[in-house]
């Protein structure tokens, strides 16, 4: 998760959290979007509709200077089917756990092979995130959550794909072949 909007401007839900004050401890949080994140983060995911996200959180230090998040993220969003462009109401409910470590921490180091190949187990745990300064950002982090829970193709339940006809195979004429154009072709001197 990058911490940093690359257009310069703020992320649509935000919920800035100071590293030095989470504890051992783990903190409760609850988040909820107002109508006008809502509203943002329906252009943000390219969606018609947010109609609502929260999250509860649970945030801890990690390690010396490391923060863990870990969460469930709820959210309810409309979409237009991909076949008819009716809308689709979708719901979001995903669980998570991020880390985050200080910009060059040795916590966050990708781990390399003796041949330089980096070295990654895809069902173990997700490599920390890094940050910048004193700051996280949760509510940037739940709404990514929530982002990579959309179903990219949906579709409303009545909606089938018809069936494409290429040809009329009902006449029994020879379909003509591609090359039946160059057999006038002559070559001019």
């Amino acid at each position: 998760m990058n911490q940093e909007h690359g257009r310069g401007d703020t992320p649509p839900f935000s919920y800035p959290v100071r590293v030095g004050h989470v504890s051992a401890n783990a903190v409760a949080v609850h988040l909820e979007a107002s109508p006008t994140e809502l509203v943002g983060l329906a252009k943000l995911w390219e969606v018609e509709v947010v109609r609502s996200l929260s999250a509860d959180l649970q945030i801890a230090r990690w390690k010396k200077d490391g923060v863990r998040v870990r969460g469930r993220v709820e959210a309810e969003i409309v979409q237009a089917c991909v076949v008819t462009l009716e809308p689709v109401t979708s719901r979001i409910d995903e669980t998570f756990e991020q880390l985050f470590v200080p910009d060059g921490s040795k916590l966050a180091r990708v781990v390399l092979s003796e041949t330089a190949e980096m070295v990654l187990d895809p069902e173990g745990p997700d490599l920390p995130e890094t940050f910048t300064g004193d700051t996280i950002d949760a509510g940037e982090l739940v709404a990514e959550m929530a982002a990579l829970a959309i179903d990219p193709y949906p579709r409303a339940e009545s909606a089938e794909f018809a069936d494409r006809i290429e040809s009329d195979d009902s006449t029994d004429a020879p379909k003509p072949s591609p090359f039946a154009v160059l057999k006038d072709w002559k070559k001019k001197d």
